[in-house]
């Protein structure tokens, strides 16, 4: 069965890095669209950014257009978000998923704080 495992979240400052893995199986995951999303404290779910199966083309939302770069190892079945410059409306759980679907793993929690 589909399964996308989110990992490297964390504590960070305000303007530190963190760089999210998400572990895809059970599915091509060369042959999808995967997308990032997060979900802040009391609030519903916020797209983030989306890249395509080859990984050519990327798109971010206005919030982390310019500090967040999303990527990925097809090789690896593996997909990245590079998040830099990090603020404290950043916090929030982050999931991956298949374009078009909701998030189906755990997520990964991020707390930007001092």
């Amino acid at each position: 069965q589909v399964q996308l495992v989110e990992s490297g979240g964390g504590l960070v400052q305000p303007g530190g890095s963190l760089r999210l893995s998400c572990a895809a199986s059970g599915f091509t995951f060369s042959s999808y669209t995967m997308q990032w999303v997060r979900q802040a404290p009391g609030k519903g779910l916020e797209w983030v950014s989306y890249i395509t199966s080859g990984g050519g083309n990327t798109y971010y939302a206005n919030s982390v257009k310019g500090r967040f770069t999303i990527s990925r190892d097809n090789a690896k079945n593996t997909l990245y978000l590079q998040m830099n410059n990090l603020k404290p409306e950043d916090t929030a759980v982050y999931y991956c998923a298949k374009e078009g679907e909701a998030p189906s793993g755990q997520g990964t929690q991020v707390t930007v704080s001092s």
